[in-house]
């Protein structure tokens, strides 16, 4: 039957976008495949060129699709999203996508505050501080690189956590519930090494989000998490 004519709540064209989405959500269409031109699907759904075209210009300002003049029309590559608004779990947002999360432990040590991170923290220059990098993987694919400080005060068994099968964020979660937070969001060219890990490019730009979270009536950590710009996004609302 003609998804057109079953379907009467939704225009054509928003029947024709649904059908692609579900393509790309079943993974029947993956990144970078193309998908049928407009002559296939106007053909497939009975309806005029123009009804396909629009729907078709939607998914593309959207950034579902990308069309290529002259080539086709493909499967965009994806850009994972995250909240600002409500301090999640990075694991359980992929889950909540459907996808696998897995993370790699890169570093994990003590180390002197000194100046800049003792004023971040709150703490004495001369104090500890815990110290973390962990790449975060969304269907094998490195989507963050999160390099944390901890107030040991706030987390004393920090540095006993095994960071490959638990994130930092579950386990602060854990031991220092939220209070509050301070972040900021700006584009930046990765450094040489938060390159490879997020196996980028040269000259791609990251979307780094500075943040800062309380807990205890203390500042509990300081985290630089790196996302490239090409896969991720943030949103959020009030």
């Amino acid at each position: 039957m003609n998804p057109i004519r079953s379907n009467k709540t939704l225009p054509a064209f928003q029947v024709i976008k649904q059908f692609v989405l579900d393509q790309i959500h079943q993974g029947l269409w993956k990144e970078g495949d193309v998908i049928p031109g407009e002559a296939a699907l106007a053909l497939k759904f009975g309806v005029s060129r123009m009804t396909v075209n629009r729907a078709i210009r939607e998914l593309a300002d959207e950034q579902v699709v990308e069309r290529v003049q002259g080539s086709g029309t493909y499967v965009a590559q994806q850009k994972y999203q995250s909240t600002l608004v409500e301090i999640r779990n990075i694991a359980d947002e992929i889950a909540a996508r459907g996808h696998i999360h897995h993370s790699e432990l890169h570093q994990l040590e003590s180390r002197l505050a000194g100046e800049f991170l003792g004023k971040a923290l709150g703490i004495a220059s001369a104090n500890k501080v815990y110290h973390s990098v962990v790449v975060h993987f969304e269907n094998n694919l490195p989507i963050q690189v999160e390099e944390r400080f901890v107030n040991p005060k706030v987390a004393p068994d920090y540095l006993k956590q095994d960071f490959n099968a638990l994130t930092p964020n579950a386990y602060l979660m854990q031991v220092a519930p939220l209070q509050s937070v301070n972040f900021e969001i700006e584009a930046r060219l990765p450094p040489q090494n938060i390159r490879a890990m997020l196996r980028m490019s040269p000259r791609e730009p990251c979307l780094l989000l500075h943040r800062q979270t309380h807990s205890k009536e203390q500042i509990a950590s300081v985290a630089d998490m790196w996302h490239p710009a090409s896969r991720y996004r943030f949103a959020g609302h009030f």
